[in-house]
């Protein structure tokens, strides 16, 4: 075990958001300003959720580097709403963020309605404005789960529909994976339906190294654009030109049920995948019980070059989110109820989001379980930095690693992890302080007795130490005058909790 190995992943900072109803986040995105903006749902209208329209709204919140709320925005109309994916975009002329999600509205921010649910896009202007919307669909159920800006400036949504009218053509039947290319202003260049005469589901798409695009979900079906089904719901992956023809598909699994949730390219030129299986048998090893986690490395065409299981014997494990670590490897994001085989530290029998970072070979490296005593769910994770990783989903508590719930329904949560902060305590929480806070030029750093003689550190938002020394006194004076106006933590002997303490 190496160094970083060895060392505690720690809650660098978390922040619970939302109001008195049922609030959740799905997607998270790094903004070119180093902060982050997410998007999920809001059933609420108080505390830090303003302008609900009624019901379920998307709901947008842009956060500054270290989780504080910037500004927040609902959007939707007198019907339901649920944002699943954003982006920024990058283009010149075209900056903002798009969203992606479904309505059941016609009112309000939405207009075009083809009918029950639509898949809905909104492209917004750096502060939160609409600059336009498109409702896509046909009279039957359609829904945007994910959507990637492409290099001609357009963007590629991945989803599902049951309709072959309005927007749709070539619905196999059922629920087919629904394919759109997009113009930068939000219209259809393209679409397609792939699938078979049973049920698809579309969760991850993005555009490939070589022009095309590539899609993760699940099928049923054998027939249609489907073939070697392992006889029921199979991981089903799809390659497609850019003009959105298949270039090749290829399904995954078992006897049981295997779904993909997440496609990301590496840097090989192949896939990761992460989602969940029922499975023991066929492409599956290391099955667990009931239900895993389930991660796949597929070669550029679709070959299987590892995969893995990963959960615990008695419980559900769901891997929603997975990325390309800067050392090689893999981490994803999910939920567990285990506490045992692969999981340890779950906070009680109820969900705990649940971080697993794996090897360049699919090994498992670290694990950690996040949570209180109610239930959890991570939704997708961010590499910021080396072993700094940013996390966004809901809770329902408000204990142990959850502080500040706004009810006893689920809020947004958002949690940093990094390696450098270890959160076990030799002293209570009151050895050490610092004041004033904030500082100016100089602080005061007061600590027990007990940590004569040890070393402090001042490290930064993104976890680099940016000031050490040596306490001699039980009143140390600290020169930070050097530091840049932002946020700091500050640890003594790397065994207390971190002190967290603004620069003016």
């Amino acid at each position: 075990m190496n160094e970083i190995q060895a060392q505690e992943r720690s809650i660098l900072w978390q922040n619970t958001m939302g109001g008195t109803d049922d609030d959740g986040s799905s997607s998270i995105y790094q903004t070119l300003d180093n902060g982050f903006i997410l998007t999920g749902v809001t059933n609420s209208n108080n505390w830090d959720v303003t302008g609900n329209h009624g019901g379920a709204d998307v709901w947008i919140v842009k956060l500054s580097n270290d989780g504080n709320i910037e500004w927040q925005k609902c959007l939707g109309g007198s019907g339901g709403e649920l944002g699943w994916s954003i982006i920024q975009s990058t283009n010149e002329g075209n900056e903002g963020y798009i969203v992606a999600g479904q309505t059941n509205s016609n009112d309000g921010d939405v207009s075009g309605n083809h009918g029950g649910s639509d898949a809905w896009i909104v492209k917004l202007s750096l502060t939160g404005e609409i600059e336009w919307q498109k409702c896509l669909g046909g009279s039957g159920e359609d829904k945007a789960y994910s959507i990637y800006e492409t290099l001609d400036g357009g963007f590629i949504m991945g989803g599902i529909t049951e309709s072959n009218d309005g927007d749709v053509s070539g619905n196999h039947g059922h629920y087919d994976v629904w394919v759109v290319k997009l113009s930068n202003l939000g219209e259809i260049e393209w679409q397609k339906c792939l699938g078979g005469s049973e049920w698809e589901d579309g969760y991850s798409i993005l555009q490939s190294i070589d022009g095309g695009y590539i899609i993760a979900g699940d099928t049923i079906s054998n027939d249609g654009d489907v073939s070697g089904n392992h006889g029921y719901v199979d991981v089903w992956v799809v390659k497609l030109t850019n003009l959105g023809e298949i270039e090749w598909q290829k399904t995954y699994g078992g006897s049981g049920s295997d779904v993909a949730r997440c496609i990301k390219q590496t840097l090989d030129g192949g896939y990761i995948l992460s989602g969940d299986t029922w499975s023991g048998d066929g492409d599956v090893s290391g099955y667990h019980g009931l239900r895993d986690v389930w991660v796949l490395k597929i070669s550029e065409l679709g070959e299987i070059e590892w995969e893995s299981a990963f959960g615990g014997w008695f419980g559900y494990e769901y891997a929603y989110s997975i990325v390309q670590t800067l050392d090689g490897g893999y981490i994803f994001t999910g939920v567990t109820d285990s506490n045992e085989g692969d999981v340890t530290g779950n906070h009680s029998d109820e969900d705990d989001v649940w971080v697993v970072k794996l090897t360049s070979e699919g090994s498992l490296d670290w694990q950690k379980c996040l949570g209180g005593t109610e239930w959890e769910t991570g939704r997708e994770i961010l590499e910021i930095e080396k072993d700094y990783y940013v996390i966004t989903g809901f809770t329902h508590s408000n204990d142990g690693d959850v502080s500040g719930n706004h009810s006893y329904d689920n809020d947004v949560w958002v949690v940093a992890l990094n390696s450098i902060l270890n959160t076990e305590d030799i002293f209570s929480e009151n050895s050490v302080s610092i004041s004033p806070n904030p500082v100016g030029d100089e602080a005061l750093l007061k600590v027990h007795t007990g940590f004569m003689n040890r070393s402090y550190e001042i490290i930064d938002i993104n976890g680099k130490r940016v000031k050490t020394g040596v306490i001699y006194n039980e009143k140390t004076y600290i020169n930070t005058a050097t530091l840049s106006t932002g946020t700091y933590f500050l640890k003594v002997d790397s065994k207390t909790k971190a002190i967290k303490f603004l620069k003016n």
